[in-house]
């Protein structure tokens, strides 16, 4: 008897732990059911593949949506809207909005908000801070709690962990993987006199490679200490990739596409537009985080979507505030580097996919498998486009990417079954829920 599905996608080229191949994927209920060749089964909505890649859906581990208190920048709908059109099915967003996430109350207020307003899937990080130390093996576990982050440098007031014995502490009552903004607060403070107003150029000098690398070996040496597992966000120095990969016992490394595809080379074209923490950096920088991805070194791709306003971006340095929109072209910047001949398209899958739900326990996500979420990523490898302002579904409506021309696109996005969107569309109504985690509470 002729099996039926909610959706079928037909003919297209599969990407997968297997391998690479013409599969067609049966989908019921929200997950996906059968893998194969699906001639005779017929389905509420198939949708034809043919020339077309279809890859896990695509997780991004770290975004910053903003959402409370700073919602002229981005709030979940449009950074999700945002993340969708550019292929991403799932995000982890962070604390440090207003008020912080650092206890329950915050984080439920949050994943309330998101359920069902949100176009993709979701997770909140939980900050860790001194003062809410004792309550982190709670908290880490919450439905919709994607784990602890730590800021040990470039932020303010309660969320600034600077000290050895504040991250100690953390680390000591964390019992999943904690993220960490690793940046020597000290060196920081001691260098910003460095800093050449009106010259954003200066940046990658005041945040140098030392601040970097010092805080990431005091972070590294107190993950042994106290036993505990770490992920490292956004590296951006040749050190660190020369240091971490003596440490994998204990560390996981992300790494953002802006810092595989931009360098110091681009402040004199983008100014302030370049600017983020910790900085881009310059060229060498660049080719070792290449080589770190080659080598497997980098565990995750991350895009630290963190949207301000034109108007915010055009204050002289250093004035201006650091971060830049991201999630919605880390999908076709990767694709176009594939494209080009830097990763191979099953590294693209490990690095978005199957990555993020190894080193973070995600249930369900991370791979096209029988059982598992209906999330998938279509994108069409041959196509070429121009990725524009225009384009941008975040409500700051700008990229530094502006103008760039890219040889592989995000076609369609479906979470748990659902088409979200579809040829730079979004095509249904707000579905998004909380990821749930394997050692997390289920909601």
């Amino acid at each position: 008897m002729p099996q039926t599905y909610d959706l079928l996608l037909r003919n297209g080229t599969l990407v997968n732990q297997d391998g690479e191949g013409q599969r067609d994927l049966g989908i019921r209920n929200g997950l996906i059911v059968e893998i194969g060749h699906l001639s005779g089964a017929s389905a509420g909505q198939t949708i034809d593949c043919t020339g077309l890649h279809i890859l896990p859906g695509v997780i991004d581990s770290q975004v910053h949506f903003r959402e409370p208190g700073l919602t002229h920048k981005e709030d979940l709908e449009t950074g999700s809207r945002a993340a969708v059109l550019g292929g991403v099915t799932a995000v982890f967003e962070m604390p440090n909005t207003n008020p912080l996430t650092t206890g329950a109350e915050a984080l439920a207020a949050k994943v309330a908000a998101g359920h069902h307003r949100m176009h993709c899937d979701f997770a909140f990080w939980v900050g860790g801070t001194h003062s809410n130390v004792n309550d982190l093996p709670e908290l880490e576990r919450l439905p919709g709690a994607a784990g602890i982050k730590v800021f040990m440098g470039s932020s303010t007031g309660d969320l600034l962990v600077a000290d050895d014995a504040g991250v100690a502490a953390i680390l000591s009552k964390t019992r999943r993987r904690a993220a960490f903004h690793s940046e020597d607060e000290y060196r920081l403070e001691e260098r910003k006199g460095l800093r050449v107003p009106g010259d954003p150029a200066s940046h990658p000098i005041w945040r140098d490679e030392e601040a970097a690398l010092r805080c990431t070996e005091r972070l590294v040496r107190i993950a042994h200490e106290v036993n505990a597992q770490i992920h490292v966000l956004h590296i951006s120095t040749a050190e660190e990739i020369d240091f971490l990969w003596q440490h994998k016992d204990v560390a996981t490394v992300e790494i953002t596409p802006n810092h595989l595809t931009l360098s110091s080379d681009d402040y004199a074209r983008l100014g302030t537009l370049l600017q983020m923490n910790p900085p881009v950096r310059a060229p060498r920088h660049r080719d070792r985080l290449w080589q770190a991805i080659d080598q497997g070194i980098a565990d995750v791709l991350g895009s630290d979507h963190a949207p301000h306003t034109l108007d915010e971006k055009a204050k002289p340095y250093p004035q201006s505030p650091s971060g830049m929109t991201a999630v919605q072209t880390h999908v076709p910047i990767m694709l176009d580097h594939v494209n080009a001949g830097r990763l191979t398209l099953a590294r693209f899958v490990d690095l978005t996919s199957a990555g993020p739900a190894r080193i973070f326990g995600i249930a369900r996500k991370g791979r096209i498998a029988v059982g598992y979420d209906a999330d998938v990523t279509i994108v069409d490898m041959k196509r070429t486009e121009t990725i524009t302002n225009a384009w941008i579904g975040s409500r700051c409506g700008w990229t530094p990417h502006d103008g760039r021309r890219v040889t592989g696109w995000p076609i369609g996005t479906i979470v748990r079954g659902q088409r979200v969107m579809w040829d730079a569309e979004v095509v249904s109504p707000a579905l998004g829920e909380a990821v749930q985690f394997l050692d997390g509470a289920k909601p």
